[in-house]
């Protein structure tokens, strides 16, 4: 991992060679050192520790922006960069929402609990030794397992010409197995900043659970049923809103919250925040240009309280910008990257035990949307769908696709249970619930 003394010579010799050339000056540095090791039928496959540092820079200059990047960091490489980007500047159209470079924040950044030492130095020996007790599991079952677990850390820092300095440092470590055997197959992810809250052996048996009930699946109906959500097929469904709680997607009439501020447009138990500083979340305690990132309740009770704003759609709208800006120049504009949801107190045994008739979902993917207005996507179920009918799961189902309404899904929450951190495929983790939603629409069925 880079140092901190080289990425502040960086910073340094870009923000002194800029001088005078330019209006205004940006600077990102960006490193990783996430290392991965990979499985499959019951072995190791793979194990890589790549080590990556990224270099971006962007000037401003008569009205005019240009963000260049590149990896290599000699002094040569620097300021060729920065002479490129003053060439770029002179070809682009001027930028008529253009702002100045923002001032330091008269606050320090609020101080995040999201490094961990013992994660980021961790080596490839633990992670096998995680492996053995995964395929111990699999093998137990007469399945094969397979997967990957990565560990290490992420370091971002800003700085621009303004003053302003910006560092965070971040572990993460994640898990993701598939068990299966034939046609059946099971699957566990968990996303976290530390590796000690990575429970192998739960994870395992999760999806070796699912794995050997994946058998013999039953063919039914399309239509509408209640659904009982697992965390990870809620996250990858909700994820798909995250945008429509944007300024920028309100102001160009994207957003299938379009007009509806201080609205009821979804569920009276649903409330979503944007917490950073959430305990279970992680990311950085500033945007793409600095600025501190704030805690925003989006939903209250089914209302729809705020938008999240960059600086550009904040002066756009007259609203102060909230810390949710990505790097300029950026069409999108800004994006809640720290979803909190309001749960309940159901378990998902007792969901299942208190339900008459409905089908289980394990995870969701492949997803699209059809109708952004209406927020309307498809998909499929996938690695353990199951009936349940008297309170128990009766067998195996068919994989379903299904074209479903976002905000009609939040409509119909009629249990949840704890909110938990998630990790998907189509979505950023982020803090939800399991939950229970009537009618849930099927479009089709599948032959597998």
């Amino acid at each position: 991992m880079i140092t901190r003394d080289k990425t502040e010579s960086i910073v340094e010799f870009i923000l002194d060679y800029a001088k005078g050339k330019a209006q205004g000056a940006e600077v990102t540095i960006s490193a990783s050192d996430i290392a991965t090791s990979r499985f499959a039928n019951n072995g190791m496959t793979q194990n890589q520790a790549p080590d990556h540092v990224l270099v971006s820079v962007r000037l401003l200059k008569n009205g005019r922006q240009a963000r260049l990047s590149s990896d290599k960091l000699t002094i040569d490489s620097l300021r060729q960069l920065v002479d490129d980007a003053l060439t770029a500047c002179k070809f682009l159209e001027k930028d008529e929402g253009l702002q100045a470079l923002p001032a330091p924040p008269s606050k320090p950044y609020q101080k995040l609990k999201h490094y961990d030492a013992a994660t980021a130095q961790l080596g490839p020996d633990e992670r096998s030794k995680a492996i053995k007790k995964i395929v111990k599991i699999a093998e137990a079952h007469g399945l094969s397992a397979a997967g990957v677990i990565s560990t290490g850390s992420t370091v971002l820092t800003l700085a621009n010409s303004k003053g302003l300095l910006a560092t965070h440092k971040e572990s993460t470590a994640e898990c993701s197995i598939t068990m299966y055997k034939d046609a059946s197959t099971g699957w566990a992810k968990a996303d976290f900043v530390r590796f000690d809250q990575l429970d192998f052996e739960a994870l395992a048996k999760r999806a070796a659970s699912k794995a050997a009930a994946n058998v013999n699946p039953v063919e039914i109906s399309p239509g509408r049923y209640q659904v009982i959500l697992e965390p990870s097929a809620v996250l990858d469904l909700v994820g798909f809103l995250s945008y429509d709680f944007t300024a920028t997607s309100h102001l160009d009439q994207l957003s299938c919250f379009q007009d509806q501020m201080g609205q009821k447009v979804l569920g009276d138990n649903i409330s979503i925040w944007d917490d950073v500083a959430d305990e279970q979340q992680a990311g950085t305690p500033f945007d793409g240009e600095g600025i501190p990132r704030q805690s925003i309740q989006l939903v209250e009770n089914g209302v729809i309280k705020n938008w999240v704003c960059g600086r550009r759609s904040a002066r756009k709208m007259e609203l102060k910008p909230t810390g949710h800006g990505l790097s300029e120049p950026c069409a999108e504009g800004e994006f809640p990257q720290n979803l909190v949801f309001a749960g309940g107190s159901t378990s998902l045994d007792e969901m299942i035990s208190q339900t008459d008739r409905a089908v289980l979902l394990t995870r969701v993917w492949y997803i699209r949307e059809i109708e952004p207005k209406g927020k309307i996507v498809t998909g499929m179920t996938r690695d353990g769908t199951f009936l349940v009918e008297g309170g128990r799961i009766v067998s195996a189902v068919k994989n379903l696709r299904f074209n479903q309404s976002i905000v009609d899904l939040l409509n119909n929450v009629v249990k949840m249970g704890p909110s938990v951190r998630t990790a998907g495929e189509e979505a950023l983790p982020a803090v939800v619930p399991p939950m229970v939603v009537n009618n849930f629409n099927f479009a089709s069925t599948t032959t597998f």
